[in-house]
């Protein structure tokens, strides 16, 4: 959960203790659930994304297979130049 804008003098008194910040300032507060357990997950395992090519043996030479696709160019990609 994110409150944005929220007063200083809103905040319980244990939380206005830890924030080096002016009386009357505003603040973003974020709230998140804790991994408590040696069980959970980090939040990017979670993430469907995280590790979508961890199958691919071809991405398993992650800077060879990138000078592979820029050589198909036709171009260098020392230093950005390319040639035609």
């Amino acid at each position: 959960m994110v409150i944005e804008h929220v007063s200083m003098s809103e905040l319980p008194p244990s939380w206005r203790a830890r924030m080096p910040v002016a009386p009357d300032a505003r603040v973003t507060v974020r709230i998140e659930e804790e991994i408590t357990g040696p069980d959970e997950q980090p939040a990017e395992a979670v993430n469907p994304m995280f590790g979508m090519w961890q199958d691919r043996d071809d991405m398993a030479d992650v800077a060879g297979h990138i000078r592979h696709i820029r050589g198909s160019r036709g171009g260098s990609d020392k230093f950005g130049e390319v040639s035609f």
